[in-house]
């Protein structure tokens, strides 16, 4: 058996280009929902931190910020949230145990987990 094979050269190559804005600078990295009956959204990611509310369980939650944080000697993961982001006047924006919530990379993905705890 036999196989030839040729390769000619475009003249018309183009580079590759990346997209024009790099995925790590958008506003937020991912959606949550609230599992847990209720949570606060804190000040600080500490649990001493200053209760700036509630939020319930089923709430979306879209993530600007993640970060770990060492708590006597066990790591906790932490997100920085914005609840309620549609209705601009009553933004709730706060850190929340990352444990208290779904994680999810889409609104959509969100949304029907969001559903299916209210049904």
């Amino acid at each position: 058996m036999i196989l030839a094979f040729s390769c000619r050269r475009s003249s018309e190559e183009q580079p590759v280009m990346p997209p024009a804005t790099h995925p790590l600078a958008r506003e937020y990295i991912g959606y949550g929902v609230v599992n847990v009956s209720f949570t606060n959204l804190l000040s600080e990611n500490s649990p001493n931190a200053i209760s700036q509310g509630y939020i319930r369980r089923g709430t979306i939650v879209r993530i600007i910020e993640r970060a770990q944080v060492n708590n006597k000697g066990k790591i906790e993961s932490w997100i920085l949230g914005e609840s309620n982001y549609q209705a601009a006047d009553t933004v709730s924006r706060g850190w929340l145990q990352e444990s208290a919530l779904l994680v999810f990379d889409s609104e959509s993905q969100a949304n029907t987990a969001s559903k299916t705890m209210s049904q």
